[in-house]
């Protein structure tokens, strides 16, 4: 890259959170995170570049007896040419971010005068997360000056994330001013020249679902890896700690080690590659099994997901009989991550990452970059990983058989695992080192600074209408499936019209095997996943399951009681474990033998079980919760999401989906599901007995409803 006549002056803005050039204090808060210590690396590593003259780190100055004085100083530098600048903002206490919004007007001004005084003015100005973006939108429309922003994380998605928690839309406001979030998030995405997102899945996952949304001018810049910290093997590694710790779970410590570290999430899928390696004699013969997750004393004492992942991991290594097979310790140190992977590398093993949602995979590159071939999920951030480093293989996380064989693959090839450790290591030095970072964030800027790309200042409007006030609700099997043609019809529209429209499937089947489903048939990940007939909800775009709903569901819920209840009642047998949930008990039934379903109710009644009996295709008897089916599912979902009943079409195809449709819901009976079960609907007025079949039919009932309000057809 050619070195620019005027030496750049870059100025990077991050007003919250407690930022320091030495010891960061990490986690302190949730505001003191990874950010904080992205934006001090950046300015470091940019002013180490001979283009850049100067880069300043705008960030909050912080008076407070309860933090250290360092966040006192008006001016701290980080090296010859990068320094952190403190400016005020509002009073001088420590403050959360969501209680800054009323002072960043204040802070803008302060900010203003700041640049006035300097003797440059600055080539460019890079915001950080939707307070900094909101600051920067103003400063650069003022100075007419190129606007760089990185969201870090997204209002929307947030809003998701505590609706899922439990949190009333009522508490978020009050609480996060979720909503002032968004729109300054709008306003930045208007104003900005270019967006700086760590994956494509960013782009067309999250950012999507934006007013301003320009696909064009967002860039995909992986943030740095630290190589002084992740490394090949030295050779010593088998005699550390964190070595001696794993030998005493192992019969033969130096097998191979398959190695898989991730937080005890059930999104994180640790458990099927458990079983993956369970079910796998062959696999066991070639390697030992690392789950490194989290650290724990009790799990009694965890939290409620922590506790289900960590005692299935538990009953898993017991049920196929891993002891002195698969290690997973109860401790480990932050340095002992890098260790690990070089322990792993040393005995030619494989990094396995088989999350459901993976939408970065951080631990990929440091992985890679120890020299550790990798195995990884089909999801986000392991696809740009994989492609550019060319060091592993994408697997389907849900099918087990999958991960097993391609762990073998790159165990029983050592040339192989010779070029995929030698290739890791090489792409991340290209493209996920500080170097390579700010190689191609200069690139990115070298347009705007020189002015042969202009600047862009979008014309487009906000609509006034409520954000997505509108949704397409679907059953999947014998309903969405059944002919794929039309089914790729169905996925057009709804990417055409994600920003008006939500999409959500209600489903009997689990979570796991939903998205085996969608991922065969190539169905986008909806917005909502009502799993196991709605007594799970799951929110995208991270899977975050409702625990909220959990909690009201399991209200007089007395699963065991209810089992041995049954268990007397002739013509009922039990359907597979992986058909059964904590909150749905499902059964084969027999109608020639089973009792009716108003019996089943009054021998559940004279027990004290309160609970909802739903029978569908003839054979499917499924026990719920009293407060749980789809159609309670979705009502919860409509009011969760903002959506009123009104504006949601919702096809069903059986007695499971009855209550889903019956109401205020515009609904649809596809064309092949008119059976007996759902005849009595024909007297519903609003509810539409499509002619067409499948997704087909559901296009039908969009047109028939003028759903999208354009007064013509949806293949229009």
């Amino acid at each position: 890259m050619n070195t620019y006549a005027n030496p750049l002056y870059l100025i990077l803005i991050s007003p919250h959170g407690l930022i320091r050039g030495e010891n960061l204090e990490l986690g302190r808060d949730a505001d003191t995170g990874g950010q904080t210590k992205y934006v001090v690396e950046l300015a470091r590593a940019l002013a180490q570049r001979p283009e850049v003259g100067r880069v300043d780190l705008l960030t909050r100055r912080v008076v407070d007896a309860q933090l250290s004085s360092d966040y006192a100083e008006p001016v701290e530098r980080l090296s010859d040419k990068a320094r952190i600048v403190r400016i005020e903002c509002g009073g001088l206490a420590y403050l959360p971010k969501e209680q800054l919004w009323d002072s960043l007007d204040n802070y803008a001004d302060n900010a203003l005068a700041y640049i006035h005084e300097q003797p440059h003015m600055p080539h460019l100005i890079h915001t950080h997360y939707a307070d900094a973006g909101y600051v920067g939108a103003h400063l650069c429309s003022m100075l007419e000056i190129p606007l760089i922003h990185t969201g870090h994380s997204l209002g929307r998605s947030k809003r998701k994330r505590l609706l899922a928690g439990g949190l009333a839309r009522q508490e978020i406001e009050a609480i996060y001013n979720i909503s002032r979030r968004i729109d300054a998030e709008e306003r930045t995405l208007a104003a900005a020249s270019s967006v700086v997102v760590s994956t494509h899945q960013e782009i067309q996952g999250q950012y999507v679902l934006y007013d301003y949304y320009q696909p064009d001018q967002m860039q995909v810049i992986p943030p740095g890896t630290d190589l002084n910290k992740f490394y090949a093997p030295q050779g010593d590694e088998a005699q550390s700690d964190i070595a001696k710790q794993l030998a005493r779970f192992l019969t033969h410590p130096d097998k191979p080690i398959i190695l898989a570290l991730s937080r005890p999430d059930p999104r994180k899928n640790i458990t099927t590659l458990v079983e993956a390696y369970g079910q796998s004699p062959q696999l066991q013969e070639m390697a030992n099994l690392v789950i490194i997750a989290g650290n724990r004393d009790d799990i009694r004492d965890m939290d409620a997901g922590a506790q289900e992942v960590l005692t299935s991991l538990l009953m898993t290594m017991d049920l196929y009989d891993l002891y002195g097979k698969m290690a997973m310790p109860k401790h480990h140190q932050a340095d002992d991550v890098p260790q690990l992977y070089r322990l792993a590398a040393l005995s030619k093993g494989v990094f396995v990452n088989p999350a459901l949602i993976e939408p970065f995979g951080l631990t990929l590159i440091e992985a890679a970059a120890c020299g550790l071939p990798l195995v990884a999920t089909e999801d986000g951030g392991p696809i740009d990983i994989v492609s550019n480093c060319k060091n592993g293989l994408l697997i389907d996380p849900l099918d087990g058989e999958a991960i097993a064989q391609a762990l073998m693959d790159i165990l029983s090839d050592q040339g192989q695992w010779q070029r995929f450790a030698q290739a890791g290591q090489q792409g991340v030095r290209a493209h996920y080192s500080w170097q390579a970072h700010v190689e191609k964030y200069l690139a990115m800027i070298q347009p705007l600074v020189e002015g042969s790309r202009p600047l862009q200042r979008m014309c487009l409007s906000r609509r006034p209408a409520h954000y997505r006030e509108a949704a397409i609700i679907t059953d999947l099997d014998q309903n969405l499936l059944g002919d794929d043609t039309s089914l790729s019809a169905f996925v057009a529209l709804m990417r055409q019209y994600r920003k008006q429209v939500s999409f959500g499937i209600a489903t009997g089947r689990n979570l796991e095997s939903a998205l085996s489903v969608m991922r065969k048939h190539k169905i986008p990940q909806p917005d909502v996943i009502m799993a196991n007939l709605g007594t799970e909800v799951y929110y995208a775009p991270d899977l975050l399951l409702d625990s909220a709903w959990k909690k009201h569901i399991n209200h007089l819920w007395f699963r065991h009681e209810i089992v041995e209840i049954l268990s007397q009642v002739p013509g009922l047998s039990m359907q597979p474990k992986g058909s059964q949930s904590p909150f749905k008990i499902s059964y084969y039934m027999d109608p020639n033998v089973a009792p009716d379903l108003q019996e089943i109710n009054r021998i559940l009644h004279q027990q004290e079980q309160t609970v909802n009996v739903i029978f569908s295709r003839g054979q499917f008897l499924d026990i719920l919760p009293h407060r749980a089916s789809k159609g309670y599912a979705l009502r919860w979902v409509s009011a969760q999401l903002d959506i009123p009943l009104e504006n949601m079409l919702v096809a069903g195809g059986s007695g499971a989906d009855e209550d889903m449709m019956r109401g205020n819901t515009q609904a649809v009976v596809v064309g092949n599901r008119h059976d007996e079960e759902l005849s009595t609907l024909a007297e519903v007025d609003k509810i539409y007995f499509a002619q067409q079949s499948y997704a087909a039919g559901i296009i039908e009932a969009i047109d028939h409803y003028d759903f999208f309000g354009t007064g013509k057809g949806a293949a229009s």
